[in-house]
């Protein structure tokens, strides 16, 4: 039988992302996996915490990854190109740098591998791998068959019950790579089958996490979605915007349905700020009723906030951390302003000469790898590291989450993992 081995490449360590030690596995990985002919026996290796196996007799060897992994990837292609190894590469960032990729794979995926990976696949028994495969039009999603999470069985996930029910975004943040990868028109799975496959993850966890981009985009899809979910017991978790605390009536089915948390983004304290971005459904100004209508509803908020952004000065990390710590965040991140391949701020930032860095593995949000108009930076970077610190010591911590309320279950392990990998992390190098 021929073989493919699916490989999740590692975060880099002395990082957050790489120390954390809650991970999610691939779920693009599983969704390839589910159309894989059956005559191919796959395999699964997670690059951050199991030993590669070189000698492997694996046929094909794929690999997908995110801009901060793409380094340790194109490591990994080279090392198994050198024993004679087809090497296929596809994801966010090898979608947006084809030929980048291309100089350390036979094959590059660009963009939803789903439809093209079988022809891929078909192309390599002729004898006529193509250098690049990319399909014409999006996926339907009703074509989009159950994960295969059977890959990830044994590998010490503390959780592997991630599902996506839609792609795509309605709006074109600036700094957001998602649009550049699914489009900006949303796509949503016919809620019969999403439900048909939460049957089968409710057995083996009540747990669930909805790794789409904005859940509540379209209001009847997720009232449908919402609504079959109630009485099946999950607890689960996903991403909204912030001004989903203004329809109540879809807030109190998503929290029925047994929402626990949302992450959301704020991004930006300033409203001018907030414009620049395109973050059109944001009002500053609202940001604390909003909070405190989602907690009134069950549902915890992990925060996020660009740092940055052209209006940032140095009292932008003060005021944050005071706003976070007033409206009772459960949990956040502050996400250092990343121009990431195939973004429009990375495009007006490289138009403008500002960007100081293309070392691949400083693109996980924890690294200055542009000139910042409002400060130096050297300022960024350390108010980062400061803000980050202080938003998960104790004190602040306590300030936030000590308090009866269902999510707690959910932010306080939270919490305490990314007290953890701040600490073993250290400094930024």
């Amino acid at each position: 039988m021929m073989k493919i081995l699916f490989i999740s490449p590692g975060w880099p360590k002395k990082r957050l992302w790489g120390e954390l030690a809650f991970k999610f596995p691939s779920l693009s990985l599983a969704a390839i996996a589910a159309v894989t002919p059956s005559e191919w026996g796959v395999e699964f290796c997670d690059d951050n915490f199991e030993a590669l196996d070189l000698s492997t007799d694996a046929d094909i060897v794929a690999l997908t990854a995110m801009t901060a992994q793409i380094t340790r990837a194109y490591e990994i292609a080279d090392a198994f190109r050198a024993r004679g190894k087809t090497v296929v590469i596809g994801g966010f960032h090898a979608s947006n740098m084809p030929d980048e990729a291309r100089l350390h794979a036979d094959a590059v995926v660009i963009g939803e591998g789903e439809l093209v990976w079988p022809q891929l696949l078909a192309d390599w028994r002729a004898g006529t791998l193509q250098p690049f495969y990319k399909t014409g039009s999006l996926m339907e999603m009703a074509q989009i068959p159950a994960a295969c999470r059977d890959i990830f069985k044994g590998k010490g996930y503390l959780l592997t019950n991630t599902i996506q029910t839609t792609r795509g975004c309605p709006y074109d943040c600036e700094f957001c790579s998602v649009t550049a990868f699914y489009g900006r028109k949303y796509r949503k799975r016919p809620v019969d089958l999403v439900l048909q496959e939460l049957e089968v993850l409710r057995k083996a966890n009540s747990f669930v996490f909805f790794v789409d981009d904005n859940i509540v985009a379209d209001r009847a899809y997720s009232l449908d979605l919402f609504s079959g979910m109630k009485g099946m017991g999950f607890k689960w978790l996903s991403h909204a915007p912030i001004d989903f605390a203004q329809d109540l009536e879809l807030m109190k089915a998503a929290g029925e349905s047994g929402c626990y948390g949302m992450f959301v983004g704020f991004e930006s304290l300033n409203q001018e700020s907030l414009s620049a971005m395109g973050k059109q459904t944001n009002r500053a100004q609202s940001y604390l009723a909003e909070a405190g209508t989602f907690r009134d509803h069950g549902i915890g908020i992990l925060g996020s906030f660009v740092l940055g952004y052209d209006g940032d000065t140095p009292d932008v990390f003060e005021k944050t951390l005071r706003f976070c710590e007033e409206a009772r965040l459960e949990a956040a991140i502050f996400p250092i302003l990343t121009p990431y391949p195939g973004t429009a701020v990375r495009k007006r930032l490289e138009d403008e000469g500002r960007i100081i860095s293309n070392d691949w593995r400083d693109y996980d949000m924890e690294h200055v790898t542009f000139r910042p108009r409002g400060m130096t930076p050297e300022q960024l970077q350390e108010g980062y590291t400061t803000i980050c610190k202080e938003f998960y010591s104790f004190p602040s911590m306590y300030r936030r989450i000590f308090k009866l309320h269902r999510s707690v279950q959910v932010f306080a392990p939270m919490n305490i993992g990314f007290r953890s990998a701040i600490r073993r992390k250290g400094n930024p190098a």
